[in-house]
């Protein structure tokens, strides 16, 4: 009796679970989706039968083929904004727009180069033109729905469309630098060495780029959302948000602000420069003889990357604090530019981890493009909260080639003032 009690209780709750899942209530997001769908849906399939039943009366003898009746379809999925002339101005009043769509017409000989996927047809310009639309300011798919003429389900497909299309960029425009590019944007340890010279000989490293990071905030999933919701007060750490509430987007810099190096990854997955430190050890030749790595403190100190003092205690290591500090302003800038250029990036509704990523990864690739084109934009740098950090190594190859060069700038300005 007690087993058959027991498998009638399990039998019951897996009845439970399979009637849960099947009426579960949808999420805004998802909801939103299926409604757009099929409203798009129930449109189309009354355009056609109003325009069959057109011809049907005009000539009861007339049968459209199969092809008459596809072209009618597409005729009607076709937006008006292919039409509309305001749109049209500003996608040939737009060098970038005019750019983008050219990267993406060459990128792929057998692609279509006249459309992007998605319910309705967007030729390749007016897509280019919505998508850097939503990447450029905060707004949502709906608020840009009526300039496009597309319901806001249509508009998501085609967005992240554009993005897998422009992440297929990334080995093309987000390159580290070899060879004698690499020597094209070295920039002296200190810039005041700049200025003398002969000094930046004395042994002196070149900058080849400055790592470091910021957080895109982005959703959460429906899953994590409702845990945290759902957690007692007591354990929920409002100071703290989430482990995965947001991406971490490392990034290297050149004297140009140019990105040579990206890496993406979770919250929770937050191992502040390991990848590129292994990249470095097992390919040492990626920085040139007589060049490093300037990243702020929290990252490894090595032979190849070199971190400010926390704190500076002595002259010595305040000067080379302060010869440090201005590159990592450059970081600071090239990331406050590349929030500034595309706003999205300040916070992402986006609660899929790849889809969100996707996006990250789209700003980093057209920063590089914009830059190549000489389109500047100037943010406004953050205040950065990570000072206080401590070391996470002590690597004995990277405490010496710190000391080294703290010893070397602090002579050089001894020789200055002497």
């Amino acid at each position: 009796m007690d087993v058959r009690r027991k498998f009638l209780a399990a039998a019951g709750r897996l009845i439970m679970d399979i009637v849960q899942s099947e009426w579960e209530p949808l999420s805004h997001w998802e909801l939103d989706q299926r409604l757009d769908r099929a409203v798009e849906e129930m449109l189309e399939a009354d355009l056609l039968s109003s325009v069959f039943m057109q011809v049907s009366q005009q000539d009861d003898s007339m049968h459209l083929t199969q092809d008459q009746m596809q072209t009618v379809t597409l005729q009607l999925s076709e937006p008006v904004s292919e039409q509309d002339p305001c749109v049209t101005d500003v996608i040939e009043g737009n060098p970038a727009v005019q750019c983008v769509t050219s990267l993406l017409q060459s990128a792929d000989t057998n692609y279509n180069k006249n459309r992007l996927s998605g319910r309705a047809r967007l030729t390749l310009s007016h897509t280019v033109l919505l998508s850097l639309t939503l990447l450029s300011k905060r707004i949502s798919y709906r608020s840009v729905s009526s300039s496009f003429h597309l319901e806001k389900g249509n508009i998501h497909r085609i967005f992240f469309s554009f993005c897998e299309r422009v992440n297929a960029l990334q080995d093309k425009f987000i390159q580290w630098p070899t060879g004698q590019k690499a020597l094209q944007h070295l920039l002296p340890f200190s810039s005041w060495l700049s200025r003398n010279e002969g000094l930046e000989e004395r042994g002196l490293p070149q900058v080849f780029g400055v790592l470091g990071d910021t957080c895109i905030p982005i959703r959460l999933p429906t899953g994590k959302q409702d845990c945290e919701c759902d957690a007692p007060e007591a354990k929920r750490i409002k100071d703290e948000p989430y482990p995965d509430s947001w991406l971490n987007l490392e990034l290297v810099c050149n004297a140009e602000g140019r990105f040579i190096y990206c890496h993406i990854s979770r919250g929770s997955e937050r191992t502040r420069g390991s990848a590129l430190v292994e990249r470095l050890q097992q390919h040492p030749e990626m920085l040139p003889p007589g060049t490093c790595l300037i990243a702020r403190v929290g990252y490894p100190l090595t032979g190849q990357m070199l971190t400010p003092f926390s704190p500076g205690r002595s002259p010595q290591e305040n000067l080379y604090n302060r010869s440090v500090a201005t590159h990592l302003g450059r970081f600071d800038q090239a990331v406050a530019d590349l929030k500034e250029r595309f706003q999205k990036l300040r916070y992402l509704d986006i609660g899929n981890y790849d889809r969100a990523r996707a996006v990250v990864l789209t700003a980093c690739i057209l920063n590089n493009v914009f830059l190549d084109m000489g389109d500047i934009t100037k943010g406004l740098v953050e205040r950065n909260t990570l000072e206080n950090e401590e070391e996470v190594k002590d690597n004995a190859a990277g405490v010496t080639m710190r000391d080294t060069v703290v010893k070397l700038l602090y002579s050089a300005l001894e020789a200055e003032t002497h």
